[in-house]
């Protein structure tokens, strides 16, 4: 009967200690999206069809994503070109482009609605590449929160004999292992996001 008692222990901890890992992992890679969709709308200069992702228009009562009430096209490397399905939306999409912080003013040819990408200056992509590193900054908080938040909850678990000390221990390396994968990757997709901007 002793035997049985740390098996039936071992068992369970086992499955908490992949449980316990894979919430935390699931979260750090939830960061990383959110960041680069973040990265994806920063105008760099480059007709980019991403800068619209937040901007919604008032179709028909409903809040809608601009990509769902036309064609959104690159005719040219810097004009990015809207033709709704339904023209009188026209003047709907204007209007939220103005009222969003896209920062390009639309022209409407009563057909189409044309974004023009100005080149950006030197001083521009420095101000961009530097909210692109504060927004990797922020993100690598998170992450590191993340990881705080997970040793706690392993000791919580280790403390309640959830999970043995070895099990702490694998733990916590697994858990550092994960935020500096995830620090690698953010440093990365800044890394990229900066090379963008600053290439002219």
């Amino acid at each position: 009967m002793p035997t049985k008692k740390p098996e039936t222990k071992q068992a369970s901890g086992t499955v908490k200690k992949s449980d316990l890992t894979k919430t935390y992992e699931d979260r750090m890679k939830k960061t990383l999206g959110v960041l680069n969709e973040e990265f994806a709308t920063v105008r760099v200069g480059r007709a980019n069809p991403n800068v619209l992702n937040r901007v919604t228009v008032n179709y028909y009562g409903t809040e809608t994503p601009i990509a769902q009430v036309g064609n959104i096209s690159v005719p040219e490397a810097r004009i990015l070109q809207i033709a709704p399905w339904d023209a009188s939306m026209l003047k709907e999409i204007e209007k939220a482009i103005h009222a969003s912080d896209v920062g390009i003013n639309p022209t409407n040819d009563g057909k189409v609605i044309r974004l023009v990408f100005p080149d950006l200056t030197e001083e521009r992509r420095k101000e961009l590449s530097k909210d692109v590193k504060k927004k990797g900054e922020e993100s690598k908080v998170a992450i590191r929160n993340l990881r705080r938040e997970a040793i706690d909850a392993f000791k919580k678990a280790e403390k309640k004999s959830d999970i043995t000390e070895d099990d702490m221990k694998d733990l916590e390396r697994e858990i550092q292992d994960l935020t500096d994968k995830s620090i690698t990757e953010l440093d990365k997709m800044v890394d990229v996001k900066t090379k963008e901007i600053m290439t002219v």
